[in-house]
């Protein structure tokens, strides 16, 4: 697969042609179309930078790192290391894709280094499996909470949908519990026999320390002093938790992509203890951020292609001929897991997909919530399968996607299988 960007750009040279065949629009139309949608996910290209930002500074935080080495020795076999990994990266990832990314990548180093006997490969599986299987239902899910994240560029046509329709919603849950559970149960039975495991190589793993806050120095200056001591950090992330408290006791479980990232930014300074230290986890997730800084754009100007060129009414049209009231969610689910493994970036895809498959869902008499969890959900179906967002975590754990692809193709399969049948059900929910 190409870099990122290349595949952006192809898309937006494959989403002019069609635009140019199926509308009315001009060449130089569709250029005015391109530049004016172009910067349109700005705010969203911030917010999706901070989920990344402040899930690494949560993971790589002293007394998470504290945590991660203890649960590593709680396992007394095998298959009990692969099923606490597994359970580790889907609730993490619930939690926040971002600290799902980094910190199921050290649990891993931290259960290869204290568990014998543990297949390294079907390890790193089961880490993937946050990423691969559950975030875009969970609390940093970028098209249900963008929805309910005031002034979305979808907005006008969308309004503002509360999570309580979606990510809270009890189709969503429960197909979230059967995930975990069954993935849960069955990823251990993929541990091979004792004879063909094949184990960490400890000494590749490099330090077991993992992140380091910078020392204190012996004389320090009165900058120094402040950047070392814990003062200024408990101050912002007490006044943080009491700004949280007041937003959920006056307006109940209102959630955006703001009060998300507000929310782990202020346990991630309260855990680093010290400036020192958060700013250092600060500037190593800086060189995580820089893709989306640089793609959103042009997806952007793919939105806008879509939107100004009226195409969605186009593309809409090819859904509503081919799908009912009852299978759209299905045929949606699959669609954008199709078009995920070619462009797997949840967020900027949602710019892509979100006009058309909320018109075409309009059109069929869907409600607008069960087409963004089925978008959600079919955005992350072939994560498993796709090399692009296991990159940091294969970097930590020192191995290549073909080492895990077997694995992954079997997990993708009974995932695939059950999520199937949850959105051919889901109708029935809504």
């Amino acid at each position: 697969m190409p870099d990122a960007w290349v595949i952006a750009v192809l898309l937006s040279v494959v989403t002019f042609i069609i635009a140019l065949i199926f509308t009315k629009s001009s060449v130089y139309q569709l250029v005015q179309y391109w530049g004016r949608g172009f910067w349109v996910l700005l705010s969203f290209a911030m917010q999706m930078s901070l989920i990344i930002m402040t899930g690494y500074i949560l993971a790589v935080s002293p007394p998470m790192s504290r945590l991660l080495n203890k649960l590593a020795e709680v396992p007394k076999s095998p298959a009990q290391a692969i099923a606490m990994m597994a359970v580790f990266s889907m609730v993490s990832a619930w939690i926040n894709w971002g600290f799902s990314i980094v910190g199921s990548a050290v649990f891993t180093k931290f259960i290869a280094r204290k568990q014998k006997g543990v297949d390294y490969r079907l390890l790193v599986a089961a880490a993937y499996l946050g990423l691969g299987t559950f975030w875009h239902a969970g609390l940093s899910a970028s098209a249900p909470l963008l929805v309910a994240t005031p002034k979305h560029f979808m907005e006008a046509k969308l309004g503002i949908i509360p999570v309580t329709q979606t990510i809270f919603h009890p189709f969503n849950l429960v197909l979230c519990l059967a995930i975990l559970v069954a993935m849960t149960i069955f990823t251990p039975l993929l541990h091979p026999k004792k004879e063909d495991v094949v184990e960490a190589d400890v000494a590749a793993l490099g330090e077991a320390e993992g992140f380091m806050a910078p020392p204190k120095p012996a004389n320090p200056t009165p900058g120094q002093w402040i950047e070392h001591s814990p003062w200024v950090n408990y101050l912002v992330g007490i006044v943080g938790i009491v700004w949280l408290f007041w937003h959920f006791s006056t307006r109940g479980p209102e959630m955006t992509l703001d009060v998300v990232n507000f929310g782990f930014l202020m346990i991630g300074i309260l855990l680093h203890g010290t400036p020192a230290s958060l700013l250092k986890a600060a500037e190593e997730a800086g060189t995580f951020i820089w893709g989306v800084v640089l793609q959103f754009p042009f997806y952007a100007g793919i939105f806008g292609i879509i939107q100004y060129s009226k195409l969605e009414s186009v593309i809409a049209g090819w859904f509503t001929s081919v799908a009912t009231k009852d299978t759209y969610a299905l045929i949606v689910f699959w669609y954008s897991g199709v078009l995920n493994y070619f462009v797997p970036s949840g967020g900027s895809k949602w710019a892509i997909e979100a006009p058309y498959v909320i018109e075409a869902g309009r059109q069929l008499g869907v409600p607008n919530a069960l087409s963004v969890l089925a978008y959600a959900w079919g955005d992350m179906a072939t994560d498993i399968i796709q090399p692009f967002w296991a990159i940091p975590l294969l970097g930590v754990a020192k191995l290549g996607f073909k080492d895990i692809m077997g694995y992954c193709i079997i997990l993708f399969l009974v995932y695939m299988v059950i999520t199937s049948v949850g959105f051919w059900l889901a109708p029935l929910f809504f």
